[in-house]
């Protein structure tokens, strides 16, 4: 604990607020995520507060059941806060229908998950696709997908199906995935939570790199220490709240 111990109230604020001008990428605000388990009212998230600028690569540290998942669900709009907003890029999505919120989603922000959540049957270029054809990107789907696969090294499993590829060949290729239609924001679920230790730090010396290359806003949820090697900022959520908001190790690093 005394290692994401929180910070103090002036440092938070320092590391929360946006240079003047500048519309966060993300902006959580009042966070409160609750469900009804017969009469009575389960507290998932409670009251978080944050915003990030872009650029940042950030770590949002917990044990499992802290509630990380739920608070990327309700970043990402694939779960309804109970109360409080979420902004991406200054458009409050907490309140929007699916059929708004799908558009936004896919300009917005990218997901990469533990599982990679690749379609079975397609091929690695297909899946990079998907999300292209979702949003009626203007360029060739397949030059994107292309470029994109060349950028996280698989220019040479274009053609191959999650079944054919490592399990950190089908990382890269989730992650070419999320950074299909360049959106500002990228959140991952345990990017490397299935992957050997090896393959895992290739991961993250990626992410890094696209981050350093691309501009690339990330929040990474994890309950890997060695993910947070890596952070500009670190978050950290405990039984639902906030507890810990101060620099990573990387802080300032351009």
């Amino acid at each position: 604990m005394s290692d994401f111990a929180a910070a103090s109230s002036p440092e938070r604020a320092e590391q929360s607020a946006p240079a003047v001008g500048e519309v966060p990428v993300l902006e959580v605000r009042h966070l409160g995520r609750s469900l009804r388990l017969g009469s009575e009212e389960l507290e998932i998230l409670q009251d978080i507060s944050f915003s990030i600028p872009p650029g940042e690569f950030v770590t949002l540290m917990g044990p499992s059941g802290s509630g990380k998942s739920t608070l990327l669900g309700c970043i990402t709009g694939l779960d309804n806060p109970s109360s409080g907003q979420v902004l991406l890029n200054g458009v409050d999505v907490s309140k929007m229908r699916e059929s708004q919120l799908a558009g936004i989603r896919n300009r917005t922000v990218g997901m990469v998950f533990q599982a990679f959540n690749l379609i079975p049957t397609l091929t690695a270029r297909e899946n990079v696709e998907v999300p292209l054809y979702a949003g009626r990107w203007r360029g060739s789907p397949s030059a994107r997908a292309i470029e994109l696969l060349g950028l996280v090294g698989l220019s040479h499993r274009l053609e191959h199906r999650p079944s054919q590829l490592s399990g950190g060949e089908q990382q890269r290729v989730a992650i070419a995935r999320a950074l299909a239609t360049e959106p500002p924001l990228v959140v991952a679920d345990e990017p490397t939570g299935n992957l050997a230790a090896t393959q895992g730090k290739e991961i993250l010396e990626l992410l890094w790199d696209l981050r350093q290359r691309m501009g690339t806003t990330f929040v990474i949820a994890t309950h890997d220490s060695t993910i947070a090697g890596y952070a500009t900022r670190m978050l950290q959520i405990s039984d639902g709240q906030l507890v810990g908001d101060h620099p990573g190790p990387r802080a300032g690093a351009r």
